[in-house]
């Protein structure tokens, strides 16, 4: 009972505690590619964390249910527990039917996430075939197709084969060279599968609004794909040049117009990750900030990676 109660309040601690500093040191995107990986390894974690003190507390009841029942009795009464109260039917029974409703909780919150997994496939799927069926197809290779609509739109979206879609109202807004960097920060995505991460940790989110990790998740490691995205996007079409260009191009989309200058004061009103993007590409982190903020992401992942192996090692061993 102590190592599953161990273990589970270390997953606890780590759902509540993690995303404050995982927050700070991959909000501004110095090392997107490290943030996401910090992200991630925070999530499995406490997921790992959490499966293992459920099979701690299940071999606990399997090896011997009446030194459990004791245990458990022992540990919500802090040690006063007569066998008389132990080994009465009543409280067996309620023991049992409260096991019972937590493993039963751990199987429909798995089904849960399964199901909507599936969901958002099938959803991405068919949203895929339509847009090739109805789209008009440019470019060559790995094409992308154009839908008749007068918002401003590029967005992809995975399969077999990965289909990369656009609006005529982007065609009206963006250059050529614009529109070469926004396909290539959409080719980026589907490169990086960044679609796996989001479907992951949105998933994960709806199932556990609850967790500040999952629900804080969704939105850091959605943000770190976009700027890890824009960096091999830049990178395409010529570094510092690059960068400008997709700059142009994001805030183009942004304001629905076509863009000439970037000012500053459309950032505000651009959209939360959409600004942070633009304040990035318009003023990239110095060379310092991205060695010391690389430095203390690799070093936070190893140790949540770390400490998520040792924990159930150490509650059974006690060493």
């Amino acid at each position: 009972m102590k190592p599953a109660l161990l273990v589970f309040c270390c997953a606890i601690a780590a759902a509540w505690l993690l995303p404050r500093p995982l927050g700070r040191l991959s909000g501004a995107g110095a090392s997107p590619r490290l943030g996401i990986a910090a992200w991630l390894t925070a999530i499995t974690s406490v997921v790992a964390l959490a499966l293992a003190a459920l099979g701690l507390l299940a071999r606990t009841a399997i090896d011997g249910w009446p030194a459990f029942a004791r245990t458990v009795c022992e540990s919500v009464t802090t040690g006063a527990c007569p066998p008389a109260v132990y080994r009465s039917a009543a409280y067996e029974l309620g023991l049992a039917i409260t096991a019972f409703l937590g493993g039963l909780t751990m199987i429909v919150l798995g089904w849960r996430y399964g199901r909507s997994l599936r969901r958002a496939s099938i959803r991405t799927r068919a949203h895929a075939e339509a847009a090739r069926i109805i789209g008009q197809r440019i470019g060559a290779g790995n094409p992308a197709f154009v839908l008749d609509a007068t918002q401003p739109a590029v967005y992809c979206v995975p399969g077999r084969p990965a289909t990369i879609v656009l609006t005529t109202g982007a065609l009206a807004v963006l250059g050529p060279d614009q529109l070469t960097a926004v396909l290539a920060h959409e080719r980026a995505h589907l490169a990086g599968r960044h679609h796996l991460l989001l479907a992951v940790t949105r998933s994960l989110a709806a199932v556990a609004p609850a967790v500040p990790l999952f629900a804080c998740g969704t939105g850091a490691v959605a943000r770190l794909a976009e700027m890890r995205a824009d960096d091999v996007a830049a990178r395409r079409a010529g570094g510092g040049q690059g960068r400008r260009t997709l700059l142009t191009a994001l805030l183009a989309m942004a304001a629905g117009m076509a863009a000439g200058p970037a000012p500053a004061a459309w950032l505000p009103g651009a959209g939360g990750v959409v600004a942070a993007r633009a304040r990035r590409l318009a003023d990239p982190p110095p060379p310092a900030r991205w060695l010391s903020h690389g430095l203390a992401l690799a070093a936070l992942t190893l140790a949540i990676a770390a400490a998520s192996a040792l924990v159930p090692v150490f509650a059974v061993t006690g060493i």
